[in-house]
């Protein structure tokens, strides 16, 4: 059975490449891995109508922090059999986000912490009722908000198909939801987490690996 890792951190830290650098690293080092990355845009009808929802759509359902949250939790458990086959095949599953990302963003949102109501609810309904795999290990991608905002901004900019979000646009909401994501990870929430970036990150990536399974 692999191990699941979770990349987590704001809109503009630098997930993907992370996730892209740790796994061409495992690769060489002969280890078995595959990646998924949620939301699943252009893939799953949960995450497309979220997007939708935050770029204005859907008359008040981005409004309501718990109808964003079920609809990006139902995004994983439409892969979750899938989810499963690829522990079940790989040494390690490597997340761009993953449950943690709803329970932060439904906090920061609601002016919650990390036992508050709505992060209590986003476990028991993503981890219980839908019975998604528990992370082994996640880790926070440690850019602080201004960066990964002039980041995002950049990339809109560079990009017209990936124009910023209501929750992207909203510097406020993005500065509390990093504090939320540190205070999950202060305080293990349903696994141990590494607060890192850069090389720093996937180093520690690459190590678990190693301990987990003894590989190069």
């Amino acid at each position: 059975m692999g191990i699941l890792v979770a990349i987590e951190g704001l809109d503009g830290a630098g997930k993907n490449t992370i996730v892209q650098r740790i796994a061409a690293e495992a690769a060489a080092r002969g280890v078995s891995l595959t990646t998924m990355a949620f939301p699943a845009y252009g893939r799953s009808i949960h995450a497309d109508l979220a997007a939708e929802a935050l770029h204005g759509e859907h008359g008040d359902v981005a409004r309501s922090a718990y109808a964003m949250a079920l609809l990006f939790a139902l995004d994983r458990r439409d892969v979750r059999d899938a989810l499963v086959r690829a522990l079940a095949e790989h040494d390690v599953v490597l997340c761009d986000r993953y449950v943690a990302s709803n329970a932060a963003y439904s906090a920061a949102r609601l002016g919650q912490r990390h036992d508050g109501e709505v992060v209590t609810w986003v476990r028991d309904l993503e981890f219980g009722r839908f019975a998604l795999p528990r992370p082994n290990h996640q880790l926070l991608l440690g850019v602080p908000p201004e960066v990964a905002m002039g980041r995002a901004e950049g990339r809109a900019a560079a990009d017209a198909s990936r124009a910023k979000d209501a929750y992207e646009r909203d510097a406020d909401l993005q500065t509390r939801v990093y504090r939320s994501y540190s205070d999950l990870a202060a305080n293990s929430w349903i696994s141990d987490w590494t607060v890192a970036d850069g090389d720093e990150a996937v180093a520690k990536v690459l190590s678990l690996i190693a301990f987990r399974h003894g590989l190069g």
